[in-house]
């Protein structure tokens, strides 16, 4: 269904192992450092074409190898090179080794790095970590990256910004906030989720040369979603297309006191393109649902006794918008668990799992915790999550079922299939009702007879794409969750061959 579709992630072990096997194979490994170093080197000039002077810092292993090479071929190219070393070069072996010769040979002096060096070049080289870090960055090298992010001056990360964990996405310490990154051979999972955000800026894969699609064996970790998937699950609509064919959505929430969340939800399925949309809300609610999107039917309820008929008209139940963790919210839960129905949970129907029901899964239902609820959900902390959240939307899915959404930047989806990665998004997002939002286009999308998971990828990419598209009109502060209704319709929308209009 999904599987193969996407562009592949993997941990770093996977590609280390891909590195083996291509050495392996006949490539010469010092050769293919050189291939690296070049790649980065052509994609610093193509992107600062006027830097007269660089600052190459590095570390140990084959990362600083490549930034001893970078450093011998800029200084080649006419180049000025500030060439630091935080490990003492003498200890570097094999390709490395190799590499520090180059640097030497091409006439370069290595200078120690020392906690009051003036980086003095227009753009800065980490070379420091590569992706093999796994435990917090020590001294001298917390200090080195420090140096670098306080300098101010642009920076091009080699392979990963050294300090960043290349399986999670996690600062270990502390991470250069890099400019561009330039990773080789295969993209690796951290680039594209959680702190990765703020520390990769541009990013660029160089497979140099090869070709990770004919090893069978290593499986990518999981795929970055892609607005494409838009086009091949929302075709147009037959001509012939009436309401009842795009289903009916129901959203319980809006406890008295709480009820913008549930009207959110509510509008965003109804642009999203549910055929029907009703709400389930308090009495005192009712007047506001009206007053702003007059086409949700809208029903004032005091207790869940009252719902049933309601429930079984229903496709697709969302709960959770302005529900409460009281008698109310309660059960509401409770009845809509009882029907049957596919489920979208968020907010307080997620609290209310781990409080009432601790051990519940089910194969129908779309789960949307942000890290905080996520934690709640396996008995650890919001920072346990973020520190692994690869780990987390995994282990969710795999207690409770169904597909997993754990929002923030670089959102996870993980569902029956791999695991899948949203590269829309932006800092916008973080205001009050986006995850309400994004539950009322889940609902429509299940309402219109997608499977969970392709739902579940297709709420996550429109959702994302329509806050950057609001963003790129009017900016990112400011940004509401009530804007991304309209955006989101034009994005579900299949090109109009009539006006010439795209998505």
């Amino acid at each position: 269904m999904l599987a193969s579709k996407g562009h592949p992630l993997y941990l770093a072990e996977q590609v280390r192992e891909l590195d083996r096997r291509t050495i392996a194979s006949g490539v010469e490994s010092f050769g293919l450092m050189q291939s690296a170093a070049m790649a980065a080197y052509d994609a610093l000039r193509a992107r600062w074409p006027q830097a007269r002077r660089l600052s190459v810092v590095c570390g140990g292993g084959n990362n600083a190898g490549d930034g001893y090479v970078i450093a011998a071929l800029a200084v080649c190219d006419g180049i000025d090179v500030q060439l630091v070393a935080v490990r003492d070069p003498t200890t570097l072996t094999g390709d490395a080794g190799r590499a520090l010769e180059m640097a030497k040979k091409a006439g370069l002096r290595v200078q120690a790095w020392t906690s009051d060096l003036e980086l003095d070049g227009e753009v800065v080289v980490d070379a420091l970590l590569g992706t093999g870090l796994n435990g917090e960055v020590r001294e001298p090298f917390r200090g080195a990256i420090m140096a670098i992010n306080a300098s101010g001056k642009p920076v091009l990360a080699v392979d990963i910004p050294s300090g960043l964990s290349a399986d999670s996405g996690a600062v270990l310490g502390c991470a250069i906030e890099a400019t561009l990154t330039v990773t080789f051979i295969g993209d690796k999972l951290g680039l594209h989720t959680g702190a990765a955000a703020a520390h990769v800026g541009e990013h660029r894969l160089e497979a140099l040369g090869v070709d990770v699609s004919q090893y069978d064996d290593l499986l990518p970790v999981a795929r970055l979603l892609h607005t494409e998937l838009l086009d091949a699950w929302l075709p147009p609509r037959r001509r012939d297309s009436h309401k009842g064919d795009h289903g009916h959505v129901l959203v319980l929430g809006g406890a008295p006191g709480f009820g913008g969340a549930a009207l959110m939800a509510s509008e965003c399925a109804a642009r999203l393109g549910a055929g029907r949309v009703s709400l389930v809300t308090a009495p005192e609610h009712v007047t506001a649902s009206l007053v702003r999107c007059p086409e949700v039917m809208v029903h004032g309820i005091r207790s869940s006794t009252e719902i049933a008929a309601l429930l079984q008209a229903a496709d697709v139940l969302i709960v959770g918008p302005g529900l409460g963790q009281g008698a109310w919210g309660q059960g509401m839960l409770q009845s809509a668990l009882d029907a049957g129905k596919p489920l979208v949970l968020d907010a307080d129907a997620l609290n209310l799992l781990v409080t009432h029901w601790p051990q519940l899964d089910r194969d129908d239902w779309i789960l949307t915790p942000h890290p905080g609820e996520a934690a709640r959900l396996l008995g650890t902390t919001t920072a346990q999550v973020q520190a692994d959240r690869p780990w987390a939307v995994r282990e969710l899915q795999r207690r409770r079922g169904g597909s997993v959404i754990l929002k923030g930047a670089g959102s996870l989806v993980a569902g029956p299939e791999n695991m899948k990665v949203c590269p829309y998004g932006n800092p916008g997002m973080a205001s009050g009702g986006m995850g309400d939002a994004l539950s009322g286009m889940l609902g429509a999308l299940v309402a219109q007879r997608l499977p969970l998971e392709v739902a579940a990828c297709l709420g996550v990419v429109l959702h994302a794409s329509a806050a950057d598209t609001a963003a790129k009109a009017d900016g990112e502060r400011g940004l509401l969750a009530s804007d991304l209704a309209c955006y989101a319709r034009r994005l579900a929308n299949p090109r109009n061959q009539n006006a010439g209009e795209t998505r």
